[in-house]
């Protein structure tokens, strides 16, 4: 069914919500997870065009990517990170195509109208530029 599925994190609480979700579906599909983190500050957003150095925030990031990749590893699943910055829907939908992700499963906030417009919704931008399935899971 899945190959490997690819689990954008952005080093927060919601992040629970999906990793708790997905954990069931890729242990019986024998699937490979893919964690992504898109770094979309500043310097993020600057650092190639500008030949930056990472900020600490990305650092930060960074390392907390890792550490949630090993302790999946630790749990016995095939894991992987991916660390990117920019744009996050863009960023998002190269790796699922990059990394041959056949199913991008990510939490939400459920932000609705005005709220997408003040706040922006990665998941709405990224279901309208991927061919890859999305699976949106509500946060609490």
């Amino acid at each position: 069914m899945f190959r490997r599925i690819l689990v954008p994190l952005e080093h927060t609480p919601t992040d629970t919500t999906i990793l708790d979700y997905i954990r069931p579906l890729a242990r019986a599909a024998s699937a490979k997870l893919v964690l992504i983190h898109v770094a979309d500050g500043w310097v993020a957003r600057n650092i190639k065009q500008l030949d930056l150095r990472e900020s600490e925030e990305m650092r930060d990031d960074r390392a907390y990517l890792e550490r949630t990749c090993a302790a999946l590893q630790d749990e016995g699943f095939a894991c992987e990170a991916v660390f990117a910055a920019g744009e996050p829907a863009k960023e998002i939908a190269e790796a699922a195509d990059r990394e041959r992700c056949d199913l991008i499963a990510m939490a939400t906030h459920g932000h609705r109208g005005l709220g997408d417009v003040v706040r922006g919704s990665v998941a709405s931008e990224l279901r309208h530029i991927t061919k890859v399935p999305v699976l949106m899971v509500r946060a609490a």
